[in-house]
């Protein structure tokens, strides 16, 4: 027995009988265990959920359904709080019904079907391949995990799903940096990294790997000839170092998507078509944002799309001044994608830097699919990083960041995905690595 699921069911049968058959909305109904421990083991909020639909009073509607639970099997006590709160206290019985079921069920106690038929695409972590996982991209990577594992658990079809950034002028300066450490490999004293370049000593393997392979062909070539080489032996080797540092969580992905293959596919152009075709996107002007104008902001009639039909604040740009696309037209072509391999919801799991995002994603889906498909965007805050209540300095091998990987190899993956779900993934997370490792009362 799931008390919780259980009295789920009884709350429902109470409501439909003080009804008298007329359906009470239950979207809304909560059944936890109380903040106080004094007031029992499990509370629920069903008077106010009644009240709130028939404009009658909590109090006086709990009066009524509280002999329901008084007389189930299961309670000891039922009482009766302010503003409408029906808290209980459970029988021995309960608890043994509930070993019962842990022992019958073995590995599959907890697991249920309220997901089953569901078709669910979990996107998460999506750290550009320019460097080792730093500790920021813990939490989501945990968190998406997590939310995968208890998606399954429903019986959903669940698709773990990374976005790979392979495209762009930052794929570009990773790949002059690592073509620095191909000459280093090669003998050639390279000095100081210059400002704009990646310093870390993680491309230092990337620089061998390069060298041992063409020999020193690449310097006979023109930057033209050698860049998307480089990029890609690059951005293989970043991912590879990725995949690894996310194992070391014991975190997978199934599917890994290309920025640069959904650039090179046409896709984008293709998405564009289509959404003409449905009227989702127009010519039209943008009002100037608000505050000082950025430099690079123009006055000027662009392809938008209709994302405030769709809930978003402004219509979205997918064409620059110069011809090319929008990072955001990319955004739109990855999601028409995914509905066309026929998810039933989209999650994005991302970090706090990209809280701006929520909206226009459920825009997308929304216009692209008709409403058919659900998407969930939520948004894991920042870690703050400590030793005995100091801040953790800066790691010097990475060059400019805390890796996750010297996290986990200090206090264990076991420790980091507990502390990563600590909290709540929306409140910010302070991760003393000292205090996590005490043998202690407080830990």
């Amino acid at each position: 027995m799931d008390p919780f699921r259980y009295f789920y069911d009884v709350s429902a049968a109470a409501a439909a009988s003080f009804a008298r058959g007329v359906p009470v909305d239950l979207a809304k109904l909560v059944i936890e265990p109380p903040r106080n421990a004094a007031h029992g083991d499990i509370a629920n909020n069903l008077p106010l959920i009644i009240a709130s639909q028939t404009k009658g009073n909590p109090i006086e509607i709990g009066k009524k359904l509280i002999e329901t639970f008084r007389a189930d099997e299961y309670v000891a006590e039922a009482d009766l709080a302010p503003p409408g709160f029906i808290n209980l206290r459970l029988k021995p019985a309960a608890y043994h019904a509930v070993l019962e079921e842990i022992l019958l069920s073995g590995e599959a106690y907890g697991l249920s079907v309220s997901g089953a038929g569901r078709s669910i695409n979990v996107e998460f972590v999506s750290a550009n391949p320019t460097g080792p996982m730093h500790v920021g991209h813990c939490r989501g990577a945990v968190f998406g995990d997590a939310l995968a594992n208890l998606l399954e658990a429903t019986g959903a079809a669940v698709t773990r799903e990374y976005y790979i950034n392979d495209a762009g002028a930052q794929i570009e300066t990773l790949a002059r940096s690592a073509f620095l450490r191909y000459r280093e490999a090669l003998g050639e004293s390279i000095g100081d990294i210059p400002p704009g370049l990646y310093p870390g000593d993680y491309l230092k393997p990337v620089g061998r790997a390069l060298a041992e392979e063409h020999g020193d062909a690449l310097l006979g070539m023109s930057e033209e000839a050698w860049l998307p080489i480089v990029s890609a032996k690059t951005v293989a080797m970043m991912m590879d170092m990725i995949r690894a540092d996310l194992a070391a969580l014991s975190i997978r992905h199934d599917v890994f998507s290309s920025e640069r293959a959904l650039l090179e596919s046409g896709a984008i152009p293709d998405t564009i078509e289509a959404m003409r075709r449905q009227d989702l996107v127009y010519l039209g002007r943008l009002p100037p944002p608000k505050g000082q104008l950025p430099e690079d902001w123009e006055d000027r009639e662009q392809t938008l799309f209709r994302a405030t039909s769709f809930g978003d604040d402004i219509d979205r740009p997918l064409r620059k001044s110069d011809g090319s696309y929008t990072y955001f037209a990319g955004d739109v072509a990855y999601a028409r994608d995914k509905i066309a391999r026929g998810f039933d919801e989209l999650i994005y799991v991302l970090g706090a830097d990209h809280s701006g995002y929520v909206k226009r994603l459920k825009a997308i889906a929304r216009a692209l699919s008709g409403g058919r498909v659900e998407v969930s965007v939520p948004i894991a805050q920042l870690v703050k990083l400590f030793r005995g209540g100091e801040p953790v300095r800066m790691s010097k091998r990475a060059g400019e960041f805390v890796t996750l990987r010297e996290v986990v190899d200090e206090v264990g993956s076991d420790v980091v995905r507990f502390m990563m779900l600590y909290r709540k993934n929306d409140a910010p997370l302070d991760f003393d690595m000292a205090k996590v490792l005490e043998q202690s009362k407080d830990n």
